[in-house]
């Protein structure tokens, strides 16, 4: 079974490649989001890409997502459910704080554009991406997510554990794992506990029934 794996604002597909290259998977998939977009780089026009890159897959597959991938795995998971076998969420919010949006557009306001060049876009493409995900709200449709969903947070990320407790409250069919010690891009900084979990989960597909 193919695996997406959904990088986060400020990093790219390479962010990936640790998890990537510990993990047991055979068939794997990471797009760069941000060329995905047609035309100006907003969420809006990159969950298009993701529908038009995944819209031949014929086979169920997961998605991997963290903090803005995670975003994007769960809107695409709700608009199209029949398409994805699991879900694994990192470092999510199913509703996007508009204040802490707002906060963040005001630090990149305040950063240079140099600071900006190894994120895959530029200053103001990242503050206008920023902006357009402010009324982001996945309240209503989760109800309409039935696969597995596997929920993990760093210990250390306290803008988005409590979220992630709740997602775990409001997901029938999930789990959380809170990783120690771990903060906001576990894929950088704990690539080898996503890695476990993955393989753990593959293991357990495989594995026949009692």
């Amino acid at each position: 079974m193919k695996t997406i794996f959904l990088h986060g604002l400020g990093q790219t597909a390479r962010d990936w490649q640790a998890v990537v290259n510990q993990a047991s998977l055979s068939d794997t998939c990471c797009p760069e989001l941000f060329s995905l977009s047609e035309g100006d780089i907003t969420y809006s026009h990159i969950l298009t890409g993701l529908e038009k890159q995944c819209e031949n897959m014929t086979e169920p597959f997961c998605i991997c997502g963290l903090s803005l991938g995670a975003l994007l795995a769960l809107d695409y998971t709700i608009r199209h459910g029949d398409k994805v076998a699991s879900l694994i969420l990192i470092g999510v919010q199913y509703k996007v704080p508009s204040l802490v949006i707002d906060l963040q557009n005001l630090i990149f306001r305040c950063m240079p554009k140099k600071a900006f060049e190894n994120m895959g876009m530029s200053k103001h493409d990242t503050i206008r991406l920023c902006h357009s995900m402010r009324s982001l709200d996945f309240s209503s449709g989760l109800n309409k997510i039935v696969c597995p969903v596997t929920i993990i947070c760093g210990e250390k990320d306290g803008a988005n554990l409590k979220a992630s407790k709740q997602l775990k409250e409001l997901l029938t069919n999930s789990e959380l794992h809170i990783v120690p010690e771990a903060g906001h891009e576990i894929n950088q900084c704990a690539p080898e506990s996503i890695a476990s979990i993955l393989n753990h989960k593959k293991h357990q597909a495989g594995s026949p029934e009692n």
